[in-house]
């Protein structure tokens, strides 16, 4: 009889029976009663109280027994930490038996109690299991430090298991190599920045002959082990891909994609001109083609994985496209991905082929895979531009089968068609505007509304055509009606006499009966341009559209090289990084593959940092060559125009208005955007849909242009006049030295609201110095120069000439360390020259910076007490109002005073060009020279800056 009749007892009671059962003298029904309590322990039932009994079963030489007692302390040995110590003395005991399995079972179960209590007990007997003669407890052990390192990392690195488990590489036997590698890999897996698997030639070496003689999950570990090597050059390289290649014929697909893996990372340290690199790539087809005989749910984690390799080297399978044709009987997910390569490997040789076959998934049953495969007929025909009038006639005959879902697919493929062939294909616009009352899907309609609009000069009816779909304008989705309230304005510029009812019908429609904030800012700015200047309006809203691509779906290259090292894993199925996925900190460092052989490309552009101001490392001091010398070679002494948009219009009202949209907590102060309103109504909505771009434009440029700006904020009021700016003294940035005898010394400043770099430019060199330019790199606060380096007399040499460069705040930004980091390249006829400064921030302080004392109370409470940064300033001999003065006329202001037992308490505030408000108390105690400041900011990391600022200003 089997021993499903442990399972099938419903006796009640039974607990008291067990006890005494597993107490008896006779072996047999010990072992019966051991097995009652397993199934018992399977089925959910508590037998916990029986734990002693069990544990005293362990004392036998019966393997079966001891496996069972062994699986029954697994599963309590957590809820019974003080009972499970009884069993401590077995294990030591166990692991210095004859029989090696019963050596090995020990060490497997120790590694499976996770009891802290228990763990110091068993670091002896795994210490001697991890040098056991024979190699199954060996490969048991391996596995058993990773557990151990997983419950108490600490103790397992004091014991010095994990140099034991590296020795274990060198291991004989390569199923122990194998286990070890895993093991390795594991631990290093939860710490990423530990250094375990120390892969040189000599390691690689050993793991690569072990890979011919384990089994296939350890072949699996050592590949992808492999795969995180680095090769010292493409020779290496080329050595382990020959070792490699034979695993390709293995039976088992996870051994075929892990060996894939490790061949495509390889693979970009070859030259291409190299003949073993073309006998490779032929090498890689026919097992991925294997893969695809499999059972259905291994076919489509092959096909999601052919689909990453197919778009980094789309050579390796450019022949197979047969296998990729769809059977009958493939499950819808395996035709979808098929389908998707299909156009991935589309190429002039073979588009007649995938045309035919597409042609025919168009009439099959299955509602999905049909809409895929027109849509399939759309990219082809933006691939492969010989292909595009195929693939049109083959749409316009699908239209007419007058098939509802198939229609709506073909319309939509067919505007993306136009976008990539304009002026080519639009004799079919007749037929499509045929089948505009059979469409029902908001894609469908958005892209038939999309093409009446852009060719609305070609259609007689264009306007009946649009006002029929203008009737349910607020039953259209969001798309629908973006899409119609466009399409209605390019038809206005084309034909406005007739449609002028029209266009004012679907912006009100858009502005004042919409709730959606994206349509009604489309309308208001289409309102806003129309009625301004409809010339301009005509270049924005007619302007000539980019070509699109040829495939809009491609994985962006930086994540496709992450998931080729993943290949195998869930993240090649998902198309996703394991940090997307994967909880917590484990094994989500980022891979990336090995720069390419003769590629002089660096990994990181320049530009990936993000123009948030936040980078993952602080940028060298001195930016290298290749960041500023081509554009500085190129710089004319024209005014750059990269520097963002030009100064703003001069006119006060307009000025001032844009200013109060300039974000932080002057969006409490109510109606002010309306002056933006104009002949528009002065809709506040209006004001909030253009107020945004304005938002960046420097504070600087207001005060010059307008002359009412102090007063408005009360900047002459309050005690006396205010002292002027603090402008630090001059110190030499670029020593003639370093610069071919050009010196440079300079200072900031801030001069009627504008900030400014004073030089001082002097000639040690025995030449003549001419054609200067100036640049930045990024930085924290978006500085860039407003103008052009005005030096408009040749530097003779023993010559010294002052200028001032006008600065803006609109630049790219980066976060800098420091924070008020300058990194500048100044160009001259003799070359180009790097230097890095330190601005003052007190330059960034602008005039708009004082806040009402309701606002300052409430924004004070507002910022967390965690952002709140205490300084001291010593030696500073200043009653409280010289001190305040001085302060103003760096644009810190005072908001309030009390005095507080003989201590005065100045509440001030300042704000910066990019908007963040930094509030401040400053505390001066009549004959005390030290002054305490705290300061408050919703970005704290300016609190450093801001203090050093405060103390040069009060102490100069």
């Amino acid at each position: 009889m089997t021993d499903s009749k442990y399972f099938t007892t419903t006796k009640k009671g039974e607990i008291f029976e067990l006890k005494a059962e597993l107490n008896s003298d006779k072996k047999e029904k010990k072992k019966e009663a051991v097995k009652k309590v397993i199934a018992s322990m399977t089925v959910g039932k508590d037998v916990s109280a029986l734990f002693p009994d069990v544990v005293n079963c362990m004392q036998t030489d019966n393997l079966e027994l001891k496996k069972l007692v062994y699986l029954y302390l697994m599963n309590y040995a957590k809820s019974q930490p003080d009972m499970a110590i009884m069993a401590v003395n077995t294990f030591v005991k166990d692991c210095e038996d004859p029989n090696p399995l019963i050596r090995a079972l020990a060490v497997r179960t120790m590694g499976c109690i996770r009891v802290d209590k228990i763990t110091e007990y068993l670091c002896e007997p795994l210490r001697k299991c991890l040098k056991d003669e024979d190699p199954y407890v060996r490969k048991t052990a391996a596995v058993c430090v990773a557990k151990l390192h997983d419950i108490n990392a600490q103790l397992v690195e004091d014991q010095g298991f994990l140099d034991t488990l590296k020795d274990l590489i060198s291991d004989s036997n390569p199923m122990v190599v194998a286990n070890a590698v895993a093991a390795l890999s594991e631990i290093a897996e939860s710490h990423p920045n530990s250094n375990l698997l120390d892969l040189n030639p000599q390691t690689i070496n050993k793991l690569l002959t072990a890979l011919n003689e384990c089994t296939e999950w350890g072949q699996i570990f050592i590949l992808d082990c492999l795969a995180n090597y680095t090769p010292r050059d493409d020779r290496e390289s080329q050595s382990i891909c020959e070792r490699v290649t034979p695993r390709l014929s293995h039976a088992n697909s996870a051994v075929v994609l892990s060996a894939v893996k490790v061949l495509m990372k390889f693979m970009e340290m070859l030259p291409k001109d190299l003949d073993y690199y073309g006998t490779l790539l032929k090498k890689l087809a026919p097992p991925l083609v294997t893969l695809l005989s499999a059972e259905p749910e291994l076919q489509y984690v092959a096909l999601r994985n052919i689909n990453l390799i197919v778009q980094r080297r789309p050579e390796i399978l450019k022949h197979e496209m047969k296998v990729f044709f769809v059977k009958y009987n493939d499950p819808i997910y395996v035709k979808l991905e098929k389908l998707d390569i299909m156009i991935r490997l589309a190429s002039q040789a073979n588009i007649a082929q995938v045309l035919a076959e597409l042609k025919e998934y168009a009439t099959e049953v299955d509602v999905d895979f049909v809409r895929k495969a027109v849509r399939a007929i759309g990219r082809c025909a933006i691939k492969v531009e010989q292909s595009a009038e195929r693939c049109v006639s083959t749409l316009l005959d699908l239209i007419q089968t007058k098939v509802n879902y198939v229609v709506q697919e073909a319309i939509v493929v067919i505007k993306d068609i136009f976008r990539k062939y304009p002026n080519k294909y639009e004799s079919v616009i007749a037929t499509l505007c045929e089948n505009l009352d059979s469409l029902d899907e908001p894609e469908a309609r958005a892209a038939m509304i999309w093409i009446v609009g852009e060719y609305a000069e070609r259609i007689d009816n264009a306007d009946e055509l649009l006002e029929s779909f203008l009737e349910g304008f607020h039953d259209e989705s969001t798309q629908v009606q973006l899409q119609l309230l466009t399409a209605i304005v390019k038809l206005f510029l084309k034909k406005p006499t007739e449609t002028q009812e029209l266009v004012q019908q679907v912006l009100s429609l858009a502005t004042q009966d919409s709730d959606n904030p994206d349509l009604r800012d489309r309308g208001y700015i289409y309102w806003r341009l129309l009625s301004t200047d409809p010339v301009a309006a005509k270049e924005v809203v007619l302007a000539e559209k980019p070509l699109i691509s040829e495939e809009t779906d491609l994985i962006e290259p930086t994540l496709l090289e992450e998931l080729i090292c993943h290949i195998g894993t869930l993240a090649s199925v998902y198309h996703k990084p394991p940090s997307a996925f994967v909880e917590g900190s484990r094994g989500v460092q980022h891979k990336r593959l090995p720069g390419s052989a003769g590629s002089g490309d660096s990994v990181d552009s320049p530009d990936t940092a993000s123009a948030a101001g936040v980078s993952e490392a602080p940028p060298a001091v001195i930016p290298s060559q290749g960041d500023l010398l081509g554009d500085l070679l190129n710089l004319d002494l024209t005014p750059p125009t990269a520097t963002g948009p030009p100064p703003a219009p001069s006119s006060g009202l307009q000025m001032g208005a844009m200013d109060l949209l300039g974000g932080g907590l002057d969006s409490l102060m109510g109606d002010e955007s309306e002056p933006l309103g104009g002949d528009l109504g002065g809709s506040p909505a209006l004001g909030a849909g253009f107020g945004a771009p304005p938002a960046a434009m420097p504070a600087s440029f207001n005060a010059p242009v307008s002359g009412g700006l102090d007063d408005l904020f009360d900047l002459g009021g309050g005690v006396g006049m205010p002292m002027g700016s603090y402008s630090p003294p001059k110190t030499v940035w670029l020593p003639a030295m370093k610069a071919k005898g050009l010196e440079i010394s300079g200072t900031f400043a801030r001069r009627a609201g504008v900030i400014q770099m004073e030089m001082t430019l002097t000639n040690k060199a025995m030449s003549v110095m001419t054609d200067f330019a100036i640049q930045f790199n990024r930085n924290s606060f978006g500085l860039a120069p407003a103008g052009p380096l005005q030096i408009l007399t040749p530097l003779s040499p023993n010559q010294s000439i002052e200028a001032a460069l006008p600065l803006s705040t609109v630049g790219p930004v980066m976060k800098m360390e420091p924070l008020t980091n300058l990194q500048v390249a100044v160009k001259n006829n003799i070359d180009v020259f790097y230097f890095s400064c330190q601005y003052p921030i007190s330059m960034l302080f602008v005039e708009d910076g004082k806040m009402e004392r309701q606002v300052f109370l409430a924004t004070w409470k507002d910022i967390p007490n965690d952002n709140e940064s205490q300084f001291q300033i010593k030696d500073c001999h200043l009653n409280s109002d010289a001190a305040s003065n001085k302060l103003q006329g760096s644009n810190v202001f005072t908001i309030a005073k009390r005095t507080v037992e003989g201590q005065d308490m100045l509440y001030q505030s300042m704000k910066l060009t990019n908007g963040i408000w930094v509030l401040a108390e400053l505390r001066v105690q009549t004959g005390n020279p030290n002054y305490t400041v705290s300061l408050k900011c919703r970005a704290p990391e300016v609190s450093q800056c801001v203090f050093q600022s405060y103390e040069a200003m009060l102490k100069n």
